[in-house]
């Protein structure tokens, strides 16, 4: 199977239309067409239901794309990867770090993981990439990040070598006006209680919002902007107390899922400077 055809099949599966998906791709439709025809004669079972209602997924193509996308993941971060490695072996030094974090998550670890790191002998420049919740991932997999901060339970590190940073409880964040932010604790259920202050929707990998009360929200600052308003609340990491501003309240969730960070990274790294930065992570 070539890496082509996947990328065909990827596009019609994500789009579950050939006429965008050809767009998408920038060919015709009708090669399309063929080029999908014929990956289901060599596997021997259909891909895709066609009717005239549209294009659906069977659970043949189902599988084909979550290893499709893991396949093309891999083929995009070897090009990347390589090419970084080619520059910075042309420029005579090291490529520099790629981290990638969720926006808002873990400042104050990693404010102190950057400035150790930048003590020790030998360390490359680290550019961090800040991201929406989940992202993260993506991102390492497919070769834009190196290394990231990622948090479970919400984040999955499946196929990465981790090392655990911290533990921490959760908190829920409110505006500082409402009389539940003048309680000592709260618990998980009492988020019910909070008329007018629904919890916020962030965007998909595809662009799209999940369905709900809450409003549409794109970053952390947004996020601090909203419930300060009163337009909504939130449920985050207990050390984000550090980054909020005059008029909101963290108000501990005593039966909230701890949440853990890690450092994360591909399991065949063979980088140096990679290995330094994680050593100083795991002292710290």
């Amino acid at each position: 199977m070539e890496t082509r055809e996947l990328r065909y099949f990827v596009a019609v599966a994500e789009e579950l239309h050939f006429g965008r998906a050809a767009q998408r791709l920038g060919i015709a439709q009708p090669p399309l067409s063929r080029a999908i025809r014929q990956m289901e004669r060599r596997l021997g079972a259909p891909l895709l239901e066609r009717s005239s209602r549209g294009v659906a997924l069977t659970e043949v193509g189902a599988v084909l794309l979550r290893e499709g996308r893991a396949a093309l993941d891999a083929v995009d971060a070897a090009d990347r990867r390589a090419r970084r490695a080619a520059a910075a072996a042309g420029g005579g030094g090291s490529a520099a770090i790629v981290l990638v974090t969720k926006a808002g998550a873990a400042n104050d670890l990693l404010a102190k993981l950057l400035d150790a790191y930048a003590a020790e002998p030998g360390a490359v420049p680290v550019d961090v990439v800040l991201c929406r919740p989940g992202e993260q991932e993506r991102l390492l997999r497919d070769g834009r990040a190196d290394v990231g901060l990622l948090h479970l339970p919400f984040d999955s590190t499946a196929g990465f070598d981790t090392e655990e940073l911290r533990v921490e409880g959760q908190v829920a964040v409110l505006p500082s006006g409402h009389p539940l932010a003048t309680r000592g604790e709260l618990r998980v259920a009492d988020m019910a209680e909070l008329p007018g202050l629904p919890l916020p929707r962030w965007p998909r990998f595809d662009g799209t919002f999940p369905d709900g009360p809450g409003p549409e929200v794109h970053d952390h600052t947004q996020l601090l902007q909203l419930i300060s308003l009163g337009r909504a609340a939130a449920v985050l990491p207990e050390a984000s107390r550090a980054g909020l501003h005059e008029g909101l309240t963290a108000v501990p969730l005593t039966d909230a899922p701890t949440v853990t960070t890690v450092i994360a990274w591909p399991p065949h790294s063979t980088s140096r400077p990679l290995a330094a930065l994680i050593t100083t992570a795991t002292r710290l």
